[in-house]
């Protein structure tokens, strides 16, 4: 007990002027999203969740930041076998939960594990192992640079059955970011980009739901009360909202009008509520903190610290796609998946995984700052 009390007296004294920006930007997404979830729920039952969620996010980000880099670093093959056991685990009929025709969901008792949104967290920490123990041969070998898409293809395939499109295209576009910033060859780069633009018109030309969301997405106003019902009425928030809103707690369209208002659509009403100056605050409030995790990231690769600067070019790259991910399809400019808003949205597992992603980037910063004063 006394070396844990200590090992947390070390942290808070570590935390200097830029990790308290950090802090501070973080806990302002937080506190924005319980205004907001508080505004757009229709309960208070989602209310009283959300608050929970958000102590168990702060809990979370804790206990990673408090964890060396090396040990996430020695553990990084059991973060792949971990990721895709629990991907396998819940399209087991009567493990995974059923809803919707969907199996995205196990019941551990008290909560709801969502595989998928793990994920993320796990293969982050396994590609940025990958590419910091592999280093120049991602460039020169071949090999090298495939074998860590094969496992991602394995995790994709069993997200897609579930099916999770919205997060296999997550987890398709941080395996190539982190690809990219590996210094993979451009050709092969292209090559692999290709391939999987080429799998995507397949996927969506297999499922008809996907095809009538593509179609919804390029003409929404021709499916007002069918396909197209989530962005008309997403749209037509904006459009109330105009420059300044409606007033926090007065907008309309979260009364039964908007689909999932508290959680994929939250920035509608946003939008709506504190119009196009409030939405656009937030937006840059969660583009600094991913500016925050690439900082990071640089000044980690600067100091040779390699694992450290892809597990915090991984956290930015999951958290910076899905907040465009889920503004572009509020906005109408993408079609519509399930991605959340993070830190803002109504969602446990999604909560607690971009918190931890953002302790692993803090605790990057921590030990490059720790290095930096030695």
């Amino acid at each position: 007990m006394r070396s844990r009390r200590q090992s947390r007296g070390r942290l808070v004294r570590m935390v200097d002027r830029f990790g308290t920006t950090v802090l501070m930007a973080w806990f302002a997404a937080l506190a924005t999203g319980v205004v907001m979830v508080a505004s757009a729920a229709t309960t208070n039952a989602y209310i009283a969740r959300h608050c929970t969620f958000v102590a168990a996010a702060l809990a979370v980000f804790a206990m990673i930041a408090n964890v060396p880099l090396h040990v996430w670093e020695s553990l990084h093959r059991w973060c792949l076998v971990a990721a895709i056991a629990v991907c396998a685990l819940v399209l087991v009929p009567g493990i995974g939960l059923e809803e919707g025709g969907a199996h995205r969901w196990i019941w551990l008792g008290a909560f709801t594990l969502q595989p998928s949104e793990a994920a993320k967290f796990l293969l982050t920490i396994y590609l940025a192992a990958y590419f910091a123990r592999a280093g120049d041969s991602v460039r020169s070998d071949i090999w090298a640079f495939l074998r860590p898409l094969a496992w991602v293809g394995v995790l994709a395939g069993l997200v897609l059955i579930e099916p999770d499109f919205g997060t296999t295209l997550l987890l398709a576009l941080l395996a190539g970011g982190l690809m990219f910033l590996a210094g993979a060859r451009l050709r092969h780069f292209l090559g692999v980009t290709g391939a999987a633009a080429v799998a995507l018109i397949v996927l969506l030309r297999l499922e008809v739901y996907r095809e009538e969301r593509l179609v919804a997405f390029l003409d929404p106003w021709s499916l007002p009360h069918s396909g197209g019902y989530q962005l008309t009425q997403a749209l037509i928030a904006f459009g109330r909202g105009e420059w300044f809103g409606v007033g926090l707690g007065e907008g309309v369209q979260k009364l039964s009008y908007l689909p999932e208002a508290h959680n994929d659509f939250i920035f509608a009403v946003i939008a709506e509520e504190l119009g196009l100056i409030g939405a656009g605050a937030v937006f840059l409030l969660l583009a600094f903190l991913v500016l925050c995790t690439f900082s990071i990231a640089r000044t980690a690769a600067a100091q040779g610290r390699m694992f450290g600067a892809y597990v915090a070019y991984g956290a930015g790259l999951v958290i910076g796609a899905q907040v465009l991910i889920n503004v572009g399809v509020n906005t109408g400019v993408l079609p519509t998946t399930g991605l959340t808003l993070p830190f803002i949205s109504f969602g446990g597992n999604s909560l607690l995984v971009c918190a931890g992603l953002m302790a692993l980037a803090f605790r990057t910063h921590l030990e490059g700052d720790a290095r930096a004063r030695q």
